[in-house]
């Protein structure tokens, strides 16, 4: 005689335990899952793209030789860079910047009707997001300085691979000072110098310098000592993007423009030597 109520019993019994191992497995499968997919997010963290792949740097060529013009916005775009437009003088610089809105200016010194430099200082000042990259090809101090004090970020010569440029566009467009090997040491001992003028005195109307916190004063430290974002994260074992925030957070209490105004500002209170 057959034993139903044992068979009976018997596929509950294995139906529990294979229902129980099926549900273990989608736990164990769902926590991969969801592991997984937390790694995958802090690699995007990492790399500034947590919200997906992150729009190609939009750039701007301005050089008064048009084979020149034409090659340099021809090799970037093929490098993945959107140039969203040229121009060949210094009026037409302004109007076409103002109007396409890019985040990196590619910009010659000598420019008709109006100089890079005025062109810089024109573009470049609060509530513009706008970074200048000058590729010239002066290597001359005196043009090197001018070009940083009327705003812009990095400084180049044309002697340059078209690989150190790419490179320098990308950096550029992210804050990092960027400057023809020799050229850095060059505007920070500038700065020193600059840095040595007698202070104001008490008393004379200067507004006290806003408090920062310990993190930014630490952030404020490397960019002084001329570390770019990369190098800062790296030391200070946080992301690119924070010390972006840092930075971006520094800049607005202390009411500057740029992070060159920011490297001044951290050189004249002695920041770089600590």
């Amino acid at each position: 005689m057959t034993d139903t109520n044992g068979d009976a019993a018997n596929s509950a019994t294995d139906g529990r335990a294979d229902g129980s191992k099926d549900g273990m497995r989608d736990g164990v499968t769902d926590a991969a899952k969801d592991q997984a997919a937390d790694a995958a997010k802090d690699e995007a963290d990492a790399a500034g793209g947590a919200e997906g792949p992150q729009p190609p740097v939009k750039v701007m060529v301005v050089d008064d030789h048009p084979m020149w013009r034409d090659a340099v916005a021809r090799d970037l775009g093929e490098a993945g860079f959107e140039v969203v437009a040229t121009a060949g003088d210094g009026p037409q610089a302004v109007r076409r910047a103002r109007a396409a809105a890019p985040d990196v200016l590619v910009l010659d010194l000598n420019l008709p009707g109006i100089p890079g430099v005025e062109v810089c200082r024109r573009l470049v000042g609060p509530g513009s997001g706008l970074r200048v990259l000058v590729l010239s090809a002066s290597g001359e101090h005196a043009d090197v300085l001018e070009a940083v004090k009327s705003g812009a970020t990095g400084y180049l010569v044309k002697s340059a691979s078209m690989e150190e440029l790419q490179e320098a566009v990308r950096r550029t467009a992210v804050g990092d000072p960027v400057f023809t090997p020799g050229l850095a040491g060059l505007v920070l001992g500038e700065y020193r110098r600059l840095a040595s003028d007698p202070a104001p005195a008490a008393g004379s109307g200067e507004p006290a310098a806003p408090r920062l916190t310990e993190r930014e004063t630490e952030v404020l430290r490397l960019v002084a000592k001329g570390l770019g974002y990369r190098q800062i994260a790296e030391r200070l074992v946080i992301s690119h993007r924070t010390v972006q925030n840092h930075v971006q957070n520094t800049l607005g209490k202390l009411q500057l423009h740029n992070r060159v105004e920011l490297v001044r500002y951290a050189i004249q209170r002695g920041l770089d030597e600590e």
